[in-house]
């Protein structure tokens, strides 16, 4: 009775991997009729017919993975297979974390030379926020009709606004203006 259980889940493992493989063959599914073997440790056992690859890899209790079928002959693994999958899973995940922090975002926040205590709360706290993400912030501020002749309330604005979030942010650009616009940059703090 126990070679019958151990034979289905043998078998059931290789049907459920199969439905799900991401395009790489394995087991029954490659056709080829010799291939290269690689060994569960990274050692080549050398040419084998697919029956005596698929062999080897039922005696390990493993999967055998077509990993480059390109090459004369096809070139197959023995290994777990859920086990190569995780991992390849985990560094994608890890890659795209890196990447996403180096791809930080640019928000922008428009403020104004006469904005309102409440405005400028809310507005402080969603840079926060956003700076804790990891993302820049480009702040503006546009000066309309007779505020171009004040235009030190805007910078005003923009300094008292750095202030606030100096906790978490540097300055990577000091307010500047550009016809009707003043622009500031803000950057996430590195932590150290």
């Amino acid at each position: 009775m126990d070679i019958y259980v151990s034979t289905f889940l043998i078998l059931w493992r290789c049907f459920i991997i199969a439905k799900d493989n991401n395009g790489q063959l394995i087991n029954d599914a490659i056709k080829a009729k010799e291939v290269l073997v690689i060994g569960p440790t990274g050692e080549q056992v050398g040419k084998r017919t697919i029956e005596d690859a698929r062999t080897l890899a039922g005696y390990a209790n493993l999967d055998l993975v077509l990993m480059n079928p390109n090459s004369d002959p096809p070139v197959c693994k023995i290994m777990d297979y859920n086990k190569y999958r995780y991992e390849k899973q985990k560094k994608e995940k890890d890659a795209l974390k890196k990447q996403r922090a180096l791809q930080a975002e640019l928000k922008e926040f428009r403020l104004s030379p006469v904005i309102d205590v409440g405005d400028f709360e809310t507005k402080l706290r969603n840079v926060i926020k956003y700076l804790q993400k990891g993302d820049k912030i480009k702040l503006s501020i546009r000066f309309k009709g007779r505020q171009m002749a004040h235009t030190e309330l805007g910078k005003e604005v923009l300094e008292k606004f750095a202030n606030r979030t100096l906790e978490y942010a540097e300055i990577s650009e000091k307010p500047k203006l550009d016809g009707r616009t003043m622009t500031m940059m803000l950057v996430p703090k590195k932590n150290k």
